[in-house]
């Protein structure tokens, strides 16, 4: 088949190239420069060699303390809360947000987060605001005390708009195989311990979108008084990283299960850890929601349901402990500045109750 005109290869010197394609491999460097520093803010003694391998190296003889250790991974992302983030021109909070999404899944069964991995990915290569995505991820990883061991940046020309961006992550952490937390250990009389969450964390993202701007039709800008702040401000509040505060717990007291409390809500992230012979009860009134979640749902008329089926409502994660270790947990829990309380209890199952979780009465005022 012959070639027409317009069709021909061009000759030499105005040739394709990955530039003329999109990519901009010299801003990758840069951003990978500007990153560094941060990066190795966040380490643990384990971690061997710096950033700039093919892969994250970790000394596993570490893990030689350990009777029989058991390497947990869990991977997660940030959801459209990052559209908020572009929008606002503010990318040094998300990375809060990514780790937590993560690290606090790994120590739901007892596991001590180790190290993190990262997957950025840009329609353009901006290295300031890479860089600060990544200074978010590795505070984020200071606060949970794991390491982040690498990471990938990926520009995507033509599948998304130069200033859109998306963030993932992933991370292994390990526990000692007789300590793994979860349903079977679950027992009647144990009580639920509520956390408070920092607000919205990273779930639901997509309604609060939908109700506040496209329904009730708000700017980011707006200062909203229920709040104190703009409503930007708000829905960029970073989520509230819990694994040390959970390890911590567990070096003080008996602990029986954690619940992480994302998308889904209190109830079904509950009832993950709750075993067949046995439900929980979970009282409202023990506490009060914060004002973004009344806000939501006016302007949205959404129904209750429907918010605590979506919304963490206040709780960002769970701890279910055996009555003795109550006080212990609300001690340490104070002690680490996150507020705590008992919110329910474990009960036999019986034929009323069909459900894992019940949430009963309504949200003190």
């Amino acid at each position: 088949m012959s070639l027409e005109s317009s069709d021909r290869v061009p000759h030499a010197g105005t040739g394709a190239s990955y530039a003329s394609a999109g990519v901009d491999i010299e801003a990758g460097d840069r951003a990978v420069e500007l990153m560094k520093d941060w990066v190795k803010k966040a380490t643990r003694p384990e971690v061997v060699g710096g950033l700039g391998g093919f892969a994250g190296l970790f000394d596993a003889s570490a893990l030689k303390r350990y009777e029989r250790p058991l390497l947990a991974s869990a991977t997660d992302g940030v959801g459209t809360k990052v559209d908020i983030a572009r929008k606002m021109g503010v990318f040094d909070t998300i990375g809060h947000d990514l780790v937590g999404m993560v690290v606090d899944d790994l120590v739901v069964c007892g596991a001590e987060p180790l190290f993190m991995t990262d997957y950025i990915c840009v329609g353009k290569v901006y290295p300031e605001r890479v860089a600060a995505i990544v200074k978010g991820i590795a505070e984020g990883c200071v606060l949970a005390g794991c390491a982040l061991v690498g990471g990938e940046t990926a520009e995507h020309p033509g599948l998304l708009g130069e200033d859109e961006f998306d963030v993932a992550g992933a991370g292994t952490g390990v526990v000692e195989a007789d300590r793994v937390l979860g349903a079977d250990r679950i027992r009647t009389g144990d009580a639920v311990i509520a956390m408070a969450s920092s607000g919205l964390h990273s779930n639901g993202y997509s309604l609060v979108r939908h109700v506040l701007f496209d329904r009730a039709g708000w700017a980011l800008d707006r200062e909203v008084p229920e709040l104190g702040r703009t409503l930007g401000e708000e829905l960029l509040e970073p989520t509230r990283i819990y694994s040390l505060d959970c390890l911590a717990l567990t070096r003080t007291a008996e602990v029986h299960g954690f619940s992480h409390i994302t998308g889904g809500g209190l109830a079904n992230n509950l009832a993950r850890v709750i075993p067949d012979h046995l439900h929980a009860t979970v009282d409202r009134s023990t506490w009060t929601p914060g004002a973004i979640f009344d806000l939501v749902g006016q302007a949205g008329s959404v129904e209750r349901l429907e918010l605590e089926k979506t919304l963490n409502m206040g709780v960002g994660m769970i701890a279910v402990v055996p009555q003795e270790s109550v006080d212990v947990a609300l001690t340490t829990f104070a002690d680490r500045g996150v507020d705590s309380w008992v919110c329910g209890e474990i009960l036999e199952r019986d034929g009323g109750h069909t459900e894992a979780v019940a949430l009963t009465g309504d949200y003190a005022s």
